[in-house]
C-alpha cells in the first residue's frame, strides 16, 4: 500500500442524526465516483491507501468516499436497529445530496458493493454505472456467531467458531475500530434485503471478485443475471486483499472511463 497524506473528513448528518464522515479528492467539476468501503474497513483504508484515489483522480475523476456508519470517523452506535440496508442507502443519499451530486458512478467493495447493488435499484436516476467488488448473493455473515463475539468482548471467553474469530481478529487489528458497533451491524443487517439475481439493477455494472475468494461463483452468478453486467476475475486475490490489486483498479478504470 502507498503512504497516503492525511485527509480531514467533512461530516454529513444522516436522516437519523448520525455524523457520517466524507472525503473528497479531485476537481469539483470532474465526473464523480462515489466510493463505499467494506465491512470493518474505512474510506481511507479501502480507497486511498490502496491507490484507487490516486488512479481515479489521475484519470480525471472526482472521488467522494464515506465512512459508513459504525466505521472510521463516522458515528458508531451500538444499537443493532441503527444498521439496516435502508439506513445505509439513506446515508449514501444524504452524502450525494449534501455534495449536490445529481448523478454519479459508484465503486463499492464487499459490504459497500451490497450497498451499491441496492442503491442502483433504489436510486436509478442517481447511480449511472457501478463497480461492485467482492459481492456475494445472500447474507455473507450468516455463520458469524454473534453470541460468541459478544461473550468474548464482555468476558474474554474464547471464540470457538473459526469464521467469527477470523473476522474479529481482522476487525480488531484496524485502528479505531469499535467491535461493539461492528457486531451490532452484523446483527442489525442479518435477515435484511440481499442481492437477488431475480431482481438485478439495469445499469452497466462491473462485478469483480478474487480468484481465491470462496464467493467467486456467487459473484459471477450476479453478473450473469444483470442485464448489463460483466465479470472480472481478480487474479491471485482473496476477499481481504482484492482491493489492493492493480489488475482490479485497471479493470475498474477502463469500465468507469467508457
Amino acid at each position: 500500500m502507498q503512504i497516503a497524506e492525511p485527509v480531514t473528513p467533512q461530516f454529513v448528518m444522516s436522516a437519523d442524526g448520525l455524523k457520517i464522515a466524507t472525503y473528497e479528492w479531485g476537481a469539483a467539476d470532474a465526473p464523480t465516483v462515489v466510493a463505499v468501503h467494506g465491512f470493518a474497513s474505512g474510506a481511507l483504508l479501502n480507497w486511498q491507501a490502496t491507490g484507487w484515489v490516486r488512479d481515479l483522480t489521475r484519470a480525471g475523476f472526482r472521488v467522494i468516499a464515506l465512512d459508513q456508519r459504525g466505521h472510521g470517523a463516522s458515528d458508531k452506535p451500538h444499537d443493532p436497529a441503527s444498521y439496516t440496508m435502508a439506513l445505509l442507502i439513506d446515508d449514501l443519499l444524504a452524502v450525494t445530496d449534501t455534495y449536490m451530486i445529481d448523478d454519479t458512478q459508484f465503486a463499492g467493495y464487499s459490504l459497500g458493493a451490497r450497498v451499491g447493488w441496492q442503491a442502483a435499484l433504489d436510486l436509478p436516476d442517481r447511480i449511472t454505472r457501478a463497480v461492485l467488488g467482492g459481492i456475494p448473493d445472500g447474507d455473507p455473515l450468516t455463520r458469524f456467531r454473534i453470541d460468541q463475539a459478544r461473550a468474548f468482548l464482555a468476558d474474554g471467553i474464547e471464540v470457538e467458531d473459526r469464521l467469527t474469530q477470523a473476522y474479529l481478529s481482522m476487525a480488531g487489528g484496524i485502528p479505531n475500530n469499535d467491535l461493539h458497533a461492528l457486531i451490532a451491524l452484523v446483527e442489525g443487517m442479518r435477515g435484511g434485503v440481499q442481492p437477488d439475481p431475480a431482481n438485478p439493477p439495469s445499469q452497466p455494472i462491473l462485478f469483480a471478485t478474487g480468484s481465491e475468494d470462496r464467493i467467486i461463483e456467487a459473484s459471477r452468478s450476479l453478473a450473469t443475471a444483470a442485464p448489463h453486467g460483466t465479470f472480472f476475475e481478480i487474479p491471485g486475490r482473496n476477499h481481504f486483499n482484492a482491493p489492493t490489486s492493480k489488475h482490479f483498479r485497471d479493470a475498474a478504470l477502463g469500465f468507469l472511463s467508457n
